[in-house]
């Protein structure tokens, strides 16, 4: 199968910052050949090593107040750029921790296949943060999503569970291991996290980093928002009232500096 590796980015919150670092991550793991395109409504800052390609054209209201990344949407167009066959979508903001080429000689070519959601343990949903599948096939998914973006998203809330619902002759799951998610699956628990370095799980291939917590959060210790916060700084926030959440949400969310983040996210 030719190992296509492909990333979407619009606006400003990543950007070529976070695409070139994911190109180089990618670069370092997996067996040439292999082509990267980024679908982008900018290629300015981006390496020149990065095939960008415009964004696939959709029109439709974003849905208000629902949870799930529905501009993804656009993958799901009849032709993405001049690609054709399996792609291997990976979000911007993921960290590459072993070699990815079973991610391309897993299951049939023309499955769907995702990462497991380890969110949502007793429903069988994937995660879209890492999935394969045959430009074209979700073709179906996009023409129910654009009739009614709103009532789509409504129903069910996430992006990722439309995909795992819906795609045409259902969806496989990647093994549990390859994928790992950092808050839930590499952070120790409360009260560990306040002095244990995030773990790395064995036969980990990728750390997703859903949430608002990003690599550079974790690279620098604290919390998204108060990055670079030592833990005498954490703990002296406690009774702070302009926290988020209650004393225990705030406890449980300190991360001390991890260094296998900062190894595996950079150029």
């Amino acid at each position: 199968m030719k190992k296509q590796i492909i990333c979407i980015n619009w606006g400003t919150r990543y950007g070529p910052r976070f695409i070139n670092r994911l190109y180089a991550m990618v670069a370092r793991n997996i067996t040439p050949p292999f082509s990267f395109t980024c679908f982008t409504d900018s290629d300015q800052g981006v390496r020149p090593e990065v095939d960008c390609q415009p964004l696939p054209p959709l029109d439709f209201t974003m849905p208000k107040n629902t949870k799930g990344k529905w501009p993804k949407a656009r993958l799901w167009s009849k032709t993405l750029g001049t690609l054709t066959g399996p792609v291997l979508f990976l979000d911007l903001d993921l960290v590459i921790t072993g070699n990815l080429d079973e991610f391309f000689s897993y299951g049939d070519p023309d499955q769907v296949i995702l990462a497991r959601n380890p969110a949502k343990p007793f429903e069988r949903v994937g995660q879209t943060s890492v999935f394969r599948f045959p430009v074209g096939k979700l073709y179906p998914l996009q023409e129910r999503f654009l009739a009614d973006p709103q009532a789509v998203a409504d129903e069910y809330r996430y992006e990722q569970r439309f995909v795992t619902r819906n795609a045409p002759g259902g969806v496989e799951l990647f093994p549990h291991r390859w994928v790992q998610h950092f808050r839930y699956q590499c952070m120790p628990t409360f009260p560990l996290n306040l002095a244990l370095e995030p773990r790395l799980p064995a036969g980990a291939k990728i750390v997703i980093f859903p949430g608002g917590v990003l690599p550079e959060h974790a690279i620098r210790g604290g919390w998204a928002g108060r990055e670079g916060w030592g833990l005498g700084q954490h703990l002296r926030g406690v009774t702070d009232r302009h926290h988020d959440g209650s004393r225990w949400r705030y406890l449980r969310h300190y991360i001390k500096p991890t260094k296998w983040v900062e190894d595996a996210w950079r150029e």
